[in-house]
């Protein structure tokens, strides 16, 4: 069943757990999160980046729709998210497109600027009963909020919650994008201090270089909303690699795209029941 993102992660954060967020990138991921919240019975978020959709030609519908129409068909709760968009015109047709929530991605404007946009966004968002989840500005590094050392000050994250209006907040907490390693040490006691502050669930990016016991024990300290991607991504890879390898006249992609897909949906429905029993 089609869900809003802010209703399943205020119903998670007040069970302090998790809900898990995943990012799609070709159609058999999407098929292989829902099989596996379905095989949980747990929530889930189904994220489409924008650079995803850059790679899909920059045609949101195509995949958007599939998108939609796999959560509409779900016997579970699956909410159809837009992630890291800086385009607000971007957002604008995913909200028009029928995804229950959208990311406006200010966080490389100046901080007035971010708020001011996300604040309009976000309104328009309401107008059609989307949910929106915002982050802060940048903060330093070549990651820029998602940089391991940068850090959300609570009092700033208060502030920018109540300016814009936004439904759910991205913080940094000690996690970075794009990690390929599980070695991220997060700052839970700066994460409780977040959480008692803002009146919005916590999400956090750069989940995939956060080890099992690093990611219950921020869930425990306040975070609601995992994004993992690059950890699913390495999965697959390696499982095509090893396909291909051993099965050198292989040409068929259904023949390691298919094996590939599973071991990503035993992992997600892994970090599903992890996130879950946090």
């Amino acid at each position: 069943m089609l869900a809003d993102t802010a209703v399943l992660a205020r119903d998670c954060a007040a069970r302090k757990v998790g809900l898990a967020a995943f990012n799609v990138v070709l159609l058999d991921h999407a098929e292989a999160f829902v099989d596996a919240a379905e095989n949980t019975g747990l929530p889930l978020v189904l994220q489409l980046s924008q650079n995803a959709v850059k790679y899909h030609g920059g045609r949101l519908r195509p995949l958007g729709r599939a998108l939609i129409e796999l959560a509409e068909a779900s016997t579970v709760p699956v909410s159809v998210h837009l992630d890291h968009a800086e385009s607000t015109d971007l957002c604008r047709e995913a909200v028009e497109l029928g995804f229950t929530s959208i990311m406006y991605d200010g966080s490389k404007l100046p901080d007035a600027q971010n708020r001011e946009t996300t604040a309009e966004i976000t309104a328009f968002a309401h107008e059609h009963g989307v949910s929106v989840e915002a982050e802060l500005g940048e903060v330093g590094g070549k990651n820029g909020v998602h940089d391991p050392s940068a850090r959300t000050n609570p009092e700033d994250a208060a502030k920018f919650v109540a300016d814009t209006g936004v439904d759910l907040l991205a913080v940094a907490v000690g996690s970075s994008h794009a990690m390929a390693t599980r070695e991220a040490v997060l700052d839970n006691q700066l994460i409780a201090a977040i959480h008692e502050l803002v009146p919005v669930p916590l999400v956090l990016h750069g989940s995939s270089g956060v080890p099992d016991e690093g990611m219950v024990a921020a869930i425990q300290a306040g975070m609601t909303k995992i994004n993992v991607s690059t950890h699913l991504n390495v999965v697959f890879t390696q499982g095509v690699r090893q396909i291909l390898d051993e099965n050198p006249k292989i040409v068929d992609p259904r023949k390691y795209v298919g094996p590939a897909t599973h071991l990503v949906q035993e992992e997600v429905e892994r970090l599903m029941r992890l996130y879950a029993q946090a």
